[in-house]
């Protein structure tokens, strides 16, 4: 009997054998299949990532172009500001030219002329407004210099707490600086820097006053003023008389 279990037993250890050899079979096709499905992975994520740069760069060049058309058209308005701005210098200029040169020729004015408007105080039963319209009105529409000046002295003194007084007093330092009376000029247009910080005849006292004090040759001054005119009022034409002014002092 020992015998056949023997020999059973070899026969069943050699069909043991005969099945298991396969295995190293199977095992290397499916790492075969692995590789290929992660190279395929692989691929997939390499023309991911390909179109989403191609599509970045598209995307960069179109803000490249908004860039460059924003540019463009800020340099343009910047172009017509400047233009704009020149204008004013000029018109500002003009207006100078005409103040000075009227008042040239009103000059030829007679005395008795003269004596007749200076009569003419402003009456207590004028309103406010029609009182500063009035002595507006002989500058700007009668060209008669001398006689606005005592209407708006008179003004100063009747209307005190007027809304109008730094108005009041920049024209008074116009005339008097037309009039080439230089000191009286330098007062009101020193009374609305000093008393007036939110009147928008502010940047223009303070041109007027730094050029006063230039003609005096007292260029320290003059050129502190003008600073604080820029530094203070940068945006506006009596800023930009200024920097011109500075830049030939």
């Amino acid at each position: 009997m020992k015998p056949k279990y023997i020999l059973a037993a070899i026969m069943m250890s050699g069909s043991t054998h005969v099945w298991a050899a396969p295995a190293p079979v199977s095992e290397a096709a499916n790492s075969t299949q692995t590789i290929e499905q992660r190279l395929a992975q692989l691929e997939s994520m390499m023309k991911t990532r390909n179109l989403l740069q191609v599509e970045l760069q598209q995307q960069l060049n179109l803000l490249q172009d908004e860039v460059s058309q924003v540019r463009g058209v800020t340099e343009e308005q910047s172009y017509k500001l400047e233009k704009v701005l020149q204008r004013q210098r000029e018109l500002y200029q003009e207006i100078e030219n005409r103040v000075s040169k009227v008042y040239e020729q009103s000059s030829v004015t007679t005395s008795s002329e003269v004596a007749v408007d200076s009569s003419q105080a402003i009456s207590s039963d004028l309103s406010e407004n029609e009182a500063y319209d009035r002595a507006v009105a002989l500058i700007m529409k009668d060209k008669r210099y001398d006689a606005a000046i005592p209407e708006l002295q008179n003004f100063l003194t009747v209307f005190p707490n007027s809304v109008y007084m730094p108005n009041a007093h920049y024209w008074l330092g116009q005339l008097f600086s037309i009039k080439n009376n230089d000191a009286q000029a330098r007062i009101h247009f020193q009374d609305v820097v000093n008393n007036y910080p939110n009147s928008n005849k502010r940047p223009d006292a303070l041109l007027k006053l730094g050029i006063i004090f230039q003609k005096e040759n007292n260029f320290e001054k003059a050129k502190e003023l003008l600073n604080t005119l820029i530094k203070e009022y940068p945006s506006t034409t009596a800023a930009k008389l200024a920097t011109e002014r500075l830049g030939k002092m």
